[in-house]
């Protein structure tokens, strides 16, 4: 193999060097496992559970938020309604991400309808007063912050590309924490 390092200076010696037979073996086994290569393994089923996890969770909120913005009613209902349903088609998409991740890994997203409110760390909700919806959905996004301050934490430099999407989705559930609270004091 052609060693691709970089010419060293005569004043100093380069201390970071990649190591050019670690690179190559781990580019060439295991060529059916795609982008996992096999240093990563080794959390690689952890990692798929948290995250199918979390795609409960966003798929429970998803839910949650189209309920309480289909029968949401009341003088402030259509704004609030409308908030609703952002953060539905947002967490969709952060349900999507988890998803495509989980693909990627190697693993198979959990759909299965008869297990999601088992496996998710939100609670699906029924509420029919307006203030209670958001309360409710503000608990959420603090559970679902919370989770994944955890799963970022756990997961630290063990998978860097699940790290900075779970660090994307943390940033999402902030906002909508955010806007909930808001609405909450109006």
């Amino acid at each position: 193999m052609n060693d691709k390092r970089a010419p060293e200076h005569d004043d100093h010696q380069r201390t970071l060097v990649l190591d050019g037979h670690a690179l190559q073996a781990a580019a060439t086994s295991h060529l059916d496992e795609g982008a996992v290569t096999p240093a990563f393994a080794e959390h690689r089923d952890d990692i798929i559970a948290l995250l199918n996890d979390a795609l409960a969770t966003e798929l429970v909120c998803v839910l949650r938020y189209k309920r309480h913005h289909f029968t949401a009613h009341g003088l402030s209902s259509p704004a609030i309604a409308s908030e609703f349903m952002v953060h539905a088609n947002e967490e969709a998409g952060h349900a999507d991400q988890i998803a495509r991740r989980i693909v990627q890994l190697g693993g198979e997203p959990d759909f299965a309808p008869d297990s999601l409110s088992a496996r998710s760390h939100a609670d699906y909700d029924t509420s029919s007063d307006l203030k209670a919806m958001v309360r409710a959905n503000l608990v959420a996004e603090r559970i679902a912050v919370e989770a994944y301050r955890q799963m970022i934490s756990l997961i630290g430099d063990k998978d860097p590309t699940t790290r900075r999407m779970l660090e994307g989705i943390l940033a999402d559930e902030e906002e909508h924490a955010d806007e909930l609270k808001d609405l909450l004091e109006q």
